[in-house]
């Protein structure tokens, strides 16, 4: 039979008798997984705009990025760069940020394109919205008031 572990690190934790927790340390239960056209854009995308940092990137074989992850704020985003089998998908996430008014300018200075300037509407946030170079729709938002 084959190992089924994909690192070293697992087998010998495995060896050693020690529990393997079923998710990374730090990471949330939860993330988006993005599929986009030009994963290294949207990773650079996310650094420079939401202050985010790298976690990992994996090749695949044909060069592409076949998994990365990228931390915001309490957040994980995995991405992967399209692929034969893996069609880019668009995709909107939803980001609180301390400031969405200078969030907003940062993402159209890094190319990205507006679809909502930043507004307060009927909630307790003001959001607004911008497509990055890869097609994900980023809706950002600050609380702006406490809800009632």
């Amino acid at each position: 039979m084959a190992d089924s572990y994909k690192s070293p690190g697992a087998r010998a934790a495995h060896d050693a008798g020690m529990t393997i927790p079923h998710k990374p340390a730090g990471y949330p239960a939860l993330s988006p997984y993005l599929c986009v056209d030009g994963a290294a854009r949207t990773i650079e995308f996310m650094v420079r705009v939401f202050d985010g940092a790298e976690l990992c990137r994996y090749p695949a074989p044909d060069g592409r990025i076949g998994h990365a992850a990228v931390r915001i704020d309490d957040s994980v985003v995995m991405l992967g760069d399209a692929g034969p089998n893996w069609p880019a998908t668009p995709a909107h996430v939803h980001l609180y940020v301390r400031d969405v008014d200078a969030t907003y300018r940062a993402a159209l200075a890094a190319g990205a394109t507006s679809v909502q300037e930043p507004i307060k509407k009927d909630d307790d946030d003001k959001r607004g919205g911008v497509k990055d170079p890869g097609g994900t729709t980023w809706w950002i938002a600050t609380q702006v008031a406490l809800p009632t």
